[in-house]
Parts: C-alpha cells; structure tokens; sequence
C-alpha cells in the first residue's frame, strides 16, 4: 500500500475508521478532512446485498440530483431535423449525425455525456467500441435514447448522474463539491441513496445496503450508518 502524505495522515485523524456516522455527521468530516487545495469532489460508495453476476440482481439508473455535481458537463446529442433544433434550444454543447459520428471516429472526444434519438442509433451504434470503452454510449436505461432531447439536455445540466452496479457489488457516485454547503452534500447523498433504494431487485435477498461511506478526491474515507436509510 503506497505511504500517504503528511496532509492525508493529519486529517485522517479527525475519523474514527471504526465507527459509522449519521450521514450529516459524516459529510461535516468529509468537508473538514479534505486535505487538497482545490475543490474536491465528494463522492459515495455503496456496497449493495446483490449477486453482480446474476442478470437479474443488477442495478442501474439515473437520478438527478437536487443541487448539481458542481461540473458543468457538455451534452453531445445525436440527432436531424427539429430533434436537433430542440436539443440546441434546451443547450446541448454539440448537436449533429453523420458529421459528429465521422468526428468521433477520428479520435474526438470532447464531451462528457452522449444523448441520441431512437431513429439514430442504427448509425451511432457503428460507434459502440468507442463510445462504449469510455462509457458514453447513449443508453435508454439511463435515459439518454429519447425523443424527448430537450428534456435529457435540461436534466444532465441541471445534475443528472448515471448510476452502476459494478462487479465487486458496489455503486460509485460523485454528490457534489467540498465546497458545497453541508445541507446540500446532504440533500444529494440522500437523493442518490433514495434512488438505490428504489432501484433495489426483486431478487435480492437480505440485507440491501451493506455499507455506505463518504469521501472527498483525496480525503479519508468516512463510514456512513447503513440504518439511516433502511
């Protein structure tokens, strides 16, 4: 395990890696444990009681969050005629077809989000190994395979984030920035966690939140009481 700096050992003395916090308790640490000079971003980890391997325990989503990431993120969208007028109107960075699929296939990816119309994914979907290997590829799971462009530009704007099992069982999100008030970090984990809760399998057995924590970019990781939300 690499050795970790003066900064981090400071303030990782301010949590007690063994006890689990209430969730506005944890989210005072986060903000006061982040040792960086720029502004971090806080991220939740959850560790679901689901089988990763089993098609039917999967978990995924989106959910918007009520304050924003605090990151701007720029909206490519894939479609013709007044599809990609509405998509420009709500505030898409780059709005095209074939001219943005022939981009992309040169190597540019200056953007962090993909939307596309239904009747477009037949050409996008020649994309799948790019797109795909990056995560961006337009899914109708996370509601970015719409009609409705204008609708999936103004909700990635205003703080939509994407949410995925991965295959240790855990769900990796970001809720903010340190520099957010603690009660908007709060209104946010509390979204996200809500969302998973919603999003729980039919399948799944036991226990569903095994163990949450909370940390900022280069913080120490604090332990949030799973309870909390069950």
């Amino acid at each position: 395990m690499a050795k970790r700096g003066k900064k981090y050992q400071e303030v990782a003395k301010l949590v007690n890696a063994d006890a689990s916090y209430e969730p506005a308790e944890a989210i005072e640490l986060v903000k006061k444990a982040a040792p960086a000079k720029f502004d971090e971003t806080v991220e939740v980890a959850v560790r679901l009681g689901v089988d990763p391997k089993k098609q039917d325990q999967a978990v995924r989503g989106v959910v918007v969050l009520p304050n924003g990431t605090g990151k701007t993120k720029r909206v490519l969208v894939f479609a013709k005629g007044d599809k990609a007028k509405e998509a420009e109107a709500a505030g898409a960075d780059f709005v095209g077809d074939q001219d943005l699929i022939n981009k992309i296939q040169q190597g540019w990816f200056d953007f962090d989000v993909c939307v596309a119309t239904p009747d477009m994914m037949s050409e996008v979907g020649k994309l799948g190994r790019l797109l795909g290997g990056k995560g961006l590829m337009p899914n109708p799971k996370a509601g970015t395979v719409t009609f409705d462009v204008a609708n999936a530009v103004k909700e990635i704007k205003a703080g939509k984030i994407e949410y995925r099992l991965d295959r240790a069982g855990q769900i990796h999100a970001p809720i903010g920035k340190v520099s957010f008030s603690a009660e908007q970090l709060q209104e946010n984990f509390r979204a996200l966690v809500e969302a998973l809760v919603r999003a729980k399998p039919a399948a799944a057995k036991g226990v569903y939140l095994r163990n949450i924590a909370v940390s900022s970019t280069m913080g120490p990781s604090v332990r949030v009481n799973p309870q909390t939300f069950r």
